[in-house]
């Protein structure tokens, strides 16, 4: 099992918290579910941090069964439709995002 990482760091700019929310569940997470070959589409908000961490606003994870299934759905329409709301709420942050494939391990 792959995942598929994004990690959203900044700040959200002030008052606008639950509109970026509220794009990510009822716009983004559709269509991350919808990607070829997703298996498990999780989305989390940061709550609590220590001190000394970077400011991460968000992490997203889709789970694929192969790192082929990754790039087909990489290449796919899909994807770009998500990007265009992506930059849509981005304008909301003040920061980036990035992403990171790691196998699971564990539990097996």
């Amino acid at each position: 099992m792959f995942t598929r990482s994004a990690i959203f760091e900044g700040r959200i700019h002030p008052g606008h918290e639950e509109e970026f929310f509220r794009l990510v569940e009822e716009r983004l997470l559709p269509v991350w579910k919808r990607m070829p070959n997703a298996q498990a589409v999780r989305v989390m908000r940061t709550v609590n941090t220590d001190a000394d961490t970077p400011a991460i606003v968000m992490v997203q994870e889709v789970d694929y069964p192969s790192m082929a299934a990754i790039e087909e759905a990489l290449a796919s329409p899909v994807r770009a439709e998500g990007r265009a709301i992506t930059d849509e709420m981005m304008r909301m942050l003040d920061g980036r995002f990035y992403h990171l494939v790691y196998n699971r391990i564990a539990p097996k």
